[in-house]
């Protein structure tokens, strides 16, 4: 089984050469899914969503896409809050939504607000009802049946420039690992990574996709290709750069290289050089 793994495509700054790429991999290669882990645009204007809209309906695959904070309204302050969702229009469908596969679903969770009680609105912020949507999800699966979970933010952070900070995210991932999720695909930070978080309930598998736009911070433009054979999970970083995967990841995250968010939800894993996103008004 393959899936191919996006992130970031940001129509409105997107890199054309490797959107091309990709959707004749797509064409080609047939993948048995599409999950796009969130920021499908720029500022989330009317013009960057009929981008997003037609290249995304055009995709041969079955499709599932997650709602990145690049994708809230910016300039309607009252859309944003009453009809953030109202863009989506021929991809309604596919946003948050599941993919079955014989033997395996893809199952969102959200990490993304309307409005958050800090200036940075562009962080993550995993809400109980989100979290409590997607484990019901889950929890309502037949036994046996094995889960990726997608998300825009990493839950923790993961040593790349970007940051996520998303509240949370430690206690999601400690309930996804209760659950023996395969991983949980995420974007948001531009780079690819593939790590093990450890939490109080076992070990989690965190799988990061790049962009495919041109707001570059350390990699090229890139995709993750995932094979799952038997359990047995497989990532290649696919770039126009011909950059072979292991440089293009982290090797190792400090785990003190920031304090923690708070008392309750301590930092394992944090970023080495923060590269904070413009706060969303």
């Amino acid at each position: 089984m393959r899936i191919f793994h996006i992130s970031d495509i940001h129509f409105g700054l997107v890199d054309e050469r490797a959107l091309d790429w990709v959707r004749e991999c797509i064409s080609l290669e047939q993948p048995d899914a599409v999950a796009i882990t969130g920021d499908l645009t720029m500022r989330a204007r009317h013009r960057e969503y009929q981008a997003a809209n037609a290249w995304i309906a055009d995709l041969d695959v079955p499709v599932t896409v997650n709602i990145g904070n690049h994708d809230m309204p910016y300039f309607n302050l009252i859309e944003r809050f009453a009809a953030p969702y109202r863009r989506y229009h021929a991809i309604q469908s596919m946003v948050e939504s599941e993919v079955n596969l014989p033997g395996l679903v893809i199952v969102p969770l959200k990490t993304t607000a309307r409005a958050q009680w800090r200036l940075n609105w562009s962080k993550g912020w995993i809400t109980q009802q989100a979290l409590s949507e997607t484990l019901d999800r889950i929890d309502s699966l037949p036994e046996g049946t094995s889960v990726l979970v997608s998300a825009h933010h990493p839950l923790v952070e993961t040593g790349t420039r970007g940051t996520a900070l998303t509240r949370g995210g430690a206690r999601a991932l400690e309930q996804l690992a209760r659950r023996k999720v395969l991983a949980v695909l995420s974007g948001h930070v531009h780079d690819p990574f593939d790590l093990i978080e450890q939490t109080a309930a076992g070990p989690v598998r965190m799988i990061g996709a790049g962009t495919l736009s041109r707001r570059l911070r350390s990699t090229p433009p890139s995709f993750n290709e995932i094979t799952i054979v038997q359990g047995k999970i497989t990532v290649e970083a696919r770039n126009l750069s011909q950059v072979a995967t292991p440089d293009m990841q982290i090797d190792d995250v400090p785990n003190d290289a920031l304090p923690p968010r708070s008392a309750e939800e301590p930092v394992s894993a944090v970023a080495t050089v923060p590269q904070v996103d413009p706060p969303v008004h």
